[in-house]
């Protein structure tokens, strides 16, 4: 197990690996296992892929999230001119469909609204919208609406996909469906780890929500 040193000296190393974001504008705290981001970055998309890079390393057990987005003069826009953009964006791409989807601007920060099919289409949404110029912040309320589904046929289809991921320990995740909900138990390596199992859970037919209970280095 890597102390809690280690760990910031590992987050800071990815941080400043990554040529997309300014790591020396970012801070790092880390206390048993958890991540602490603060400081100032020139865009959404910054925060966004800050996050992700301390996930993504060996060890980490939660981020939290404290960075602000304080937007160059150039990137400056209204919300109206920003809700434009992002219904266009929407509109766009291949994956989303734009026509159940609904956008609120509120100083900067978008909300998406709505319901889709599968959620592949909700994480389409998020990539349409977070590298915008202007986005300061996103939330998302797309909502999953499917039928009900063969529960035991879902476990299924998720256990098998989890033993196919050669990165994941299989044995040590307990899958449970209840309706459209997938509740995952058990224990991972790393938060990278846990994003793949959830991810295979989201991927099986009709799953419209995901309780990832996954614990990081047990």
């Amino acid at each position: 197990m890597k102390t809690d040193n280690e760990l910031q000296c590992d987050v800071i190393d990815e941080l400043q690996y990554d040529p997309s974001i300014n790591a020396s504008e970012i801070g790092v705290i880390v206390h048993n296992g958890i991540v602490s981001l603060s400081g100032t970055v020139a865009s959404y998309a910054e925060t966004y892929r800050a996050i992700h890079d301390a996930e993504r390393v060996a060890g980490v057990k939660a981020v939290t999230n404290g960075i602000r987005v304080e937007l160059p003069s150039s990137h400056q826009r209204d919300d109206a001119d920003i809700a434009q953009v992002v219904v266009n964006a929407l509109q766009w791409h291949v994956w989303v469909p734009h026509d159940t989807i609904k956008v609120k601007v509120e100083q900067g920060w978008v909300t998406l609204e709505g319901a889709v099919d599968a959620n592949f289409q909700r994480e389409s949404a998020d990539d349409a919208v977070r590298y915008l110029t202007g986005v300061k912040g996103l939330t998302n309320l797309i909502t999953v609406n499917q039928p009900p589904i063969n529960s035991l046929e879902v476990k299924t289809k998720i256990e098998n996909a989890l033993r196919r991921a050669t990165d994941l320990e299989a044995e040590g995740i307990n899958v449970e469906v209840n309706g459209r909900k997938v509740i995952l138990r058990g224990h991972v390596r790393s938060w990278a780890e846990r994003s793949d199992a959830e991810r295979a859970a989201w991927a099986a037919p009709g799953v419209g929500q995901v309780e990832d209970n996954l614990t990081i280095g047990a």
